[in-house]
């Protein structure tokens, strides 16, 4: 997913919006999908504007601009929608140290495991809470955000449940009755 396209989402959504409103919207929605800072959704704009997807609707006190789609902008979002297909993520640094845990003395190990359960639960948490703060509607913002806040919610309940069953895993594995039968050890992957 593209910048690009969340911006220019979100234009469509809300037939309408400035960059102060898109802002307020990513920190309550997206932020949980895909993040963007102040001048990064400001740079988007700018060259959604350039491209023609965009334009402004209206100008305000202080500079505001209010951007709706244009034309090409709807077709463009609805091109991106059925023509791409999403690829997944390739990078992932929780499961990049976990591969290498074996460097590290097993309870160390197993503490950045119970590390990374308390913050998947922390952050379903978070986003339990927000989803309780959010006025939902009956808009498509409202129906599919619930949707998107909810898949995040069960992304953090496995990784949570994931990262407990790892630590026990390797609590069982570095046992003395498992080093007793001779399997437990450092030897995983050698020849």
């Amino acid at each position: 997913m593209s910048l690009r396209h969340a911006v220019l989402g979100l234009i469509v959504e809300l037939d309408g919006a400035s960059g102060y409103d898109l802002m307020k919207l990513f920190e309550i929605s997206l932020a949980n999908v895909w993040s963007a800072t102040q001048s990064q959704l400001y740079g988007e704009l700018a060259k959604l504007t350039a491209d023609g997807l965009i334009e402004v609707a209206a100008e305000g006190p202080r500079g505001r601009k209010e951007y709706r789609a244009t034309a090409a902008g709807r077709e463009e979002l609805r091109r991106w929608l059925v023509e791409e297909t999403p690829k997944p993520a390739q990078r992932d640094g929780t499961l990049l140290r976990v591969f290498f845990l074996g460097q590290l003395e097993p309870e160390q190990a197993r503490a950045y495991l119970r590390d990374r359960a308390a913050l998947m639960e922390e952050r379903r948490d978070e986003l339990a809470g927000l989803q309780e703060q959010v006025t939902w509607g009956e808009d498509n913002l409202s129906f599919y955000g619930r949707l998107t806040m909810e898949y995040g919610r069960r992304f953090f309940a496995m990784r949570k449940e994931w990262a407990e069953w790892a630590e026990a895993e390797l609590a069982r594995r570095t046992s003395p009755a498992a080093a007793a039968d001779g399997n437990g050890g450092d030897d995983v992957g050698r020849a």
